[in-house]
């Protein structure tokens, strides 16, 4: 089994549409939607849900407040303002814990003299999987303010793998989050290739440099392609020598085309909506991308085992 990601350093370079379309055109594949902070490639794919669960991405503290004494203990040592105080001071008081400010560390109930705080797991989104018209997918959903999206990611990709092992399935394509932070490394850990999707501007360079050098540092390929390329030429080749410079295969420069835009309007990938000059380049990146991937070796499951 191979594992392709396609990443961004910086969000809105057209990740998904590119995803969507890889996804049309690939064969015996899963797909993985590991931006779970901002998951929309299920608004193109429209799946339909055949499995739900619930989420635990760590804990909270609850005060049972028939057991506090109000001794003020859990006010004193939060350090990230989560107790609330009711009342006019110790003793008189009641306490209660802001589940959005908690961060489920545990500091209050290791020191509540009479303890009344339970540590329970947290609810902080869902994932799923599901069937599309182009195959099995595996997407989520992190909760408002919810954190540890990087141990949501590692669990959309183990169902990816083990859903692509179950249906002998040779390959499992990523659309992995923005930027270079934990969900990123979540998602790039172990794959088989890394696909930097970029723009031709100067924040676009910037952050590709930063995921590339990601990439790089986990000792996993990139290759690099410019969306929207001929907005701006100069930019575009700054790119080009940077991924020339940085030993990248640079697999495609997508022309800009309203077409992207219609498409997704329509919940269609570019590939299927069109046959346009844009829909044809992205047919040629993903041959170069097959290309590539036929040379790396496969991800097994001792990959996924450091996510």
């Amino acid at each position: 089994m191979k594992e392709i990601v396609v990443v961004s350093g910086k969000g809105g370079t057209g990740k998904t549409t590119v995803v969507a379309c890889f996804a049309t055109l690939a064969e015996r594949k899963v797909l993985a939607d590991c931006d779970v902070d901002a998951a929309d490639l299920h608004l193109i794919l429209n799946p339909e849900i055949h499995r739900r669960e619930a989420f635990s991405g760590g804990k909270e503290a609850i005060i049972r407040r028939e057991d506090c004494i109000a001794c003020g203990a859990c006010l004193a040592h939060c350090r990230y303002e989560a107790v609330r105080m009711n009342g006019r001071g110790a003793g008189d008081a009641t306490f209660t814990v802001d589940p959005l400010a908690c961060e489920g560390c545990g500091v209050c109930v290791h020191f509540c003299p009479a303890q009344a705080i339970d540590f329970e797991p947290r609810t902080s989104g869902e994932w799923f999987a599901s069937e599309t018209r182009v195959g099995p997918m595996v997407h989520a959903r992190l909760g408002i303010g919810e954190e540890n999206s990087g141990k949501l990611v590692t669990m959309v990709r183990k169902e990816a793998a083990r859903i692509a092992a179950e249906r002998e399935l040779d390959l499992v394509i990523i659309d992995g989050p923005p930027g270079i932070g934990c969900p990123v490394i979540a998602s790039i850990g172990g794959t088989s290739l890394v696909l930097a999707v970029t723009e031709p501007t100067a924040s676009g360079l910037h952050d590709l440099k930063r995921v590339t050098n990601l990439a790089a540092h986990f000792g996993i390929a990139a290759a690099v392609c410019t969306n929207k390329s001929d907005i701006n030429p100069e930019m575009a080749s700054e790119i080009r020598q940077y991924a020339a410079s940085a030993g990248l295969s640079l697999v495609g420069e997508l022309p800009y085309d309203t077409v992207a835009t219609k498409a997704q309007l329509a919940a269609k990938s570019v590939v299927e909506y069109s046959d346009s000059a844009l829909a044809a380049e992205i047919r040629n990146v993903w041959h170069r991308i097959t290309s590539l991937m036929e040379k790396k070796p496969d991800a097994g499951e001792e990959d996924l085992q450091h996510v």
